[in-house]
């Protein structure tokens, strides 16, 4: 009934514990991007199917490929540092497992993602409301955009009242390490649709960030640990910005 998908690339930290929560699920798809740790040991302990996939710096090229290997009318996309949590579990099952003519109306659920980041949850700033549509009926639509995809399906979409625990970035540079890949992705996407960027934007885009998420949206409530990731997301814009601007001005 359901196909729980999971892209990874060196995830031997993590792969374990999210592949535990999601034992539940019929069929269990790994889309690997060319592993060279334990991760595929790992999968193959709870009988995942893996199939080895170049990403190519396409997030979507890499879910929609996953998306035809998957069998079951219903596709859960989890990534590997994340956990299904057991609410969730149930109500995934309790949703799906009707036969309502209500259900009948909705090709896909959002459901909302709680994140840990360096032994705290993020309850505020930009962390703090995140909703994704993560389970959609196989063959009703697809996923759009390189680094920020989005999986646009058509039809009625619902939401889900619990969460996804999502444990990223175990250490700050390894969050600056993922920052620096993202940009990269994000730039050269933004470039090839003729984005332009101006200097100012460079410099007051990411200072507006900064204090929408650690002001306006109250990010200080999360302590040291809301400090931390209201400064690196706005790095981030920055990174964007200026890769975009340089290579636009190659």
């Amino acid at each position: 009934m359901i196909t729980v998908i999971v892209l990874t690339k060196n995830e031997e930290k993590n792969i374990e514990r999210c592949l535990e929560s999601v034992k539940w699920c019929d069929e269990v798809v790994v889309i690997d991007d060319g592993s060279k740790d334990n991760t595929l040991k790992i999968a193959e302990k709870y009988n995942a199917k893996v199939y080895l996939h170049d990403l190519n710096n396409d997030f979507s090229l890499q879910r929609n490929f996953g998306l035809q290997k998957a069998k079951n009318e219903w596709v859960l996309f989890i990534d590997a540092d994340e956990v299904v949590s057991e609410p969730l579990i149930y109500e995934i099952q309790n949703v799906i497992g009707l036969k309502s003519q209500n259900l009948k109306n909705y090709n896909g659920f959002c459901i909302k993602r709680s994140d840990y980041i360096w032994g705290r949850q993020l309850k505020y700033g930009e962390s703090g409301n995140l909703m994704f549509l993560r389970l959609g009926r196989r063959g009703k639509g697809i996923w759009q955009g390189k680094a920020h995809e989005k999986w646009e399906i058509e039809g009625e979409i619902a939401e889900l009242k619990n969460s996804i625990l999502h444990f990223p970035h175990s250490t700050l540079a390894e969050f600056l390490r993922e920052i620096n890949f993202y940009t990269d992705i994000r730039a050269n996407e933004l470039r090839d649709k003729k984005a332009g960027v101006s200097f100012w934007s460079i410099i007051l885009y990411p200072i507006g960030k900064f204090m929408t998420s650690y002001i306006l949206k109250k990010g200080f409530m999360d302590g040291i640990q809301g400090l931390m990731f209201a400064i690196s997301m706005s790095f981030h814009s920055f990174l964007v910005r200026s890769k975009l601007y340089l290579l636009n001005n190659e």
